[in-house]
């Protein structure tokens, strides 16, 4: 747990804007953002400090030492960026992805490109097994991406609830999209709707299930962290390779009406997308 003073809790309100904005958009991963911006085997820590005896120290031991314990003023800041961007960035992007769908995908590619080179470096010893996991994980990453979205009649609110726990169990890995697994649950749309016109019941309900998921899965990546880190990097190394699948901007249905020069841009844009978050990374570094 680190300490902050008031700019670094700023800092990590903007880093859950950006995880709020990429947890929105179907091919972009939350956790993807948060490793690019150094903050995520905190947040995984932090969440898994949730458990039945963080309740009976609340008794024991008081609020103080509990909200210490979770890293409460991380948890909180990151949390306020994440649901402000989820509200208030998806009114922007459904407007944004339709009259530039080229340059907005191009821009997260740079993104995706530059989150290859920040895993890679955190592996520090390669062998076949890494190689292998690498190959299966971005296979299935792809495989997901092209299964047919389900569409859900008559959807319930455990149905919703269900589908929060699956949904937020994928935000928090990179390279798998919380929103795209929303997409094959057939649910995607309502959520965007319910955030849209504050639909308060499925908001609540889906909410609960994501902080089911979200407890529960952030066990199992730091237990995966503790005893086998090279592997889950380069699990997750296999994540992110597949899902430059899902945002690859040069679609035939993007470029068909397309300039050369719009192009060029994209790929312009592309490298701009990268340069930002490498350099970002370089400097949060040093």
């Amino acid at each position: 747990m680190k300490s902050r003073n008031t700019i670094g809790h700023l800092r990590v309100f903007f880093c859950g804007i950006l995880m709020g904005i990429a947890d929105a958009i179907p091919g972009i991963s939350g956790g993807t953002i948060a490793l690019l911006l150094g903050i995520y085997e905190e947040l995984i820590g932090s969440i898994s400090n949730f458990n039945i005896y963080l309740f009976q120290n609340l008794k024991n031991k008081g609020i103080k030492y509990c909200w210490n314990k979770i890293n409460g003023n991380f948890l909180l800041s990151l949390i306020s960026g994440v649901l402000l961007s989820l509200v208030s960035f998806v009114k922007i992007f459904s407007i944004l992805i339709q009259k530039y769908p080229l340059f907005i995908w191009s821009f997260f590619l740079g993104l995706i490109l530059a989150t290859l080179f920040v895993i890679n470096r955190n592996i520090k010893k390669w062998n076949i097994v890494n190689f292998i996991l690498i190959f299966i994980f971005a296979f299935l990453t792809i495989l997901l991406s092209i299964i047919n979205p389900s569409i859900s009649e008559n959807i319930n609110l455990f149905y919703i609830l269900i589908c929060g726990i699956i949904a937020s169990s994928a935000m928090i890995l990179p390279g798998i999209s919380g929103s795209l697994i929303l997409v094959i649950l057939g649910v995607y749309t309502l959520i965007i709707n319910a955030l849209n016109n504050l639909e308060y019941n499925i908001i609540l309900v889906f909410l609960i299930g994501c902080l089911i998921g979200i407890i529960n899965f952030s066990k199992i990546i730091k237990w995966l962290f503790h005893n086998y880190r090279d592997y889950t990097f380069s699990i997750m190394l296999g994540l992110v390779i597949g899902s430059i699948y899902t945002v690859w901007p040069w679609r035939k249905s993007f470029t068909d009406d397309m300039s050369n020069e719009y192009i060029f841009l994209s790929v312009i844009i592309t490298i701009i997308g990268f340069t930002v978050i490498y350099s970002f990374e370089k400097i949060s570094k040093k």
